[in-house]
């Protein structure tokens, strides 16, 4: 006969296997759900780049997979990381990076990049809906990129015309779009699966409001990002994904404006107080190896971010850093001071900048253009 104490193992057991076998039931269950919605997603979005006509219900179920992909998931913020801005780390390395904006603890571009800066600044002058010299003319100074960018770039651009150092010929038009990321910009048909028209529509319309034609515009101000970037694996896998992204976008500006001589390009703002994962730490600081490999392989003379006539076809203008706008939240930045704290950020994410945010990256953008050699040549009056 079983012991009292050898019947209550035996319950136990087979207690145990009834709850074991139940969780993995519902986990089976969960997955093939998954994936049956997963295959029928696909199905719905191929019906959709096809010109298909979608049902209701499949409408219905497209809107559903949207919101999952939306909503948030929940971090907790913090004040600092750790991480050391990228031109503060003189020595040292990030997994493998060097510091500095142009690598190995350097801020500033090399002599050859310089030398050609120069030159290509050289070309920039007012001119008209044609692209010919005229006192008259214009030069114009767009922005590409997200929700942020746009929401920083229409501050910096209310800051710039209150300006009274800044050229008359200066026109400044925001072309940045919320919800436009990276890989939207360089797939412009991902726009279309969601119902949405594409940026670089939206682009010349803004311009043709504002009155700027494509050979006028002649620099441009790109900071860019992918949602959700751990979904691409750890770095440097989503910052080369982005990369090879912003390739394709900055050949498709050099297509579509001729006269387009430089690119700034700013990486992201602090997200230590995201709340989703919508482009947390460190995605957000990694963001600015993305911008120093385009800049580096420009240098080194890779043909698909050419900018010199001479060694080739043009598909790349020229590009160099513009401001960096990343420190450790609260652990001031030596060299300016700059914190970001969590009023900074909007309160509904942590990640989108709020008024104080936005005025932070305006102030930046504005001084940047008003003092670096590279861009007060054709920023400001010629008396300034």
């Amino acid at each position: 006969m079983r012991s009292a104490y050898q019947t209550r193992r035996i319950v136990t057991l087979a207690a145990t296997v009834l709850v074991l076998f139940s969780v993995f039931a519902r986990t089976a269950a969960a997955a093939d759900e998954n994936g049956r919605g997963r295959t029928r997603l696909e199905q719905i979005l191929q019906k959709q780049r096809e010109g298909g006509q979608l049902s209701e219900e499949e409408r219905a179920f497209l809107e559903r997979a949207r919101e999952r992909r939306r909503k948030p998931s929940i971090r907790q913020p913090r004040e600092t990381t750790g991480l050391v801005p990228l031109t503060e780390m003189a020595d040292g390395n990030y997994k493998g990076q060097s510091g500095g904006l142009y690598g190995n603890g350097k801020n500033e571009p090399p002599s050859s990049h310089r030398v050609a800066s120069e030159k290509a600044l050289a070309k920039i002058q007012p001119v008209d809906a044609e692209g010919q010299p005229s006192k008259t003319g214009r030069i114009g100074l767009i922005s590409v990129g997200m929700s942020n960018t746009t929401q920083e770039f229409s501050a910096f651009k209310k800051m710039a015309e209150a300006d009274p150092k800044k050229s008359s010929h200066v026109l400044i038009v925001d072309c940045a779009q919320g919800g436009m990321s990276a890989d939207i910009w360089a797939h412009p048909e991902k726009a279309t699966e969601r119902e949405r028209r594409s940026p670089w529509r939206v682009m010349e319309e803004r311009m043709e409001e504002a009155g700027l034609s494509g050979a006028q515009v002649q620099v441009a101000w790109v900071k860019q990002a992918l949602p959700g970037p751990q979904r691409l694996g750890p770095f440097p896998r989503h910052a080369r994904a982005m990369q090879g992204d912003l390739v394709v976008v900055l050949q498709e500006l050099k297509k579509r404006f001729p006269n387009l001589r430089v690119a700034y390009l700013s990486s992201r703002i602090y997200a230590g107080y995201a709340t989703t994962g919508l482009n947390p730490e460190p995605y957000a600081y990694e963001s600015a190896f993305t911008v120093r490999w385009l800049i580096e392989e420009q240098i080194q003379g890779k043909g698909e971010l050419n900018y010199a006539a001479g060694r080739g076809d043009v598909k790349s203008p020229l590009l160099l850093w513009g401001p960096y706008l990343w420190a450790d939240g609260l652990n001031a930045r030596k060299s300016d001071g700059l914190v970001w704290k969590q009023e900074d950020l909007s309160e509904r994410d942590g990640t989108h900048p709020s008024e104080s945010g936005r005025r932070k990256v305006a102030e930046m953008l504005l001084n940047f253009f008003k003092t670096d050699p590279s861009a007060g040549t054709w920023f400001l009056k010629e008396d300034s």
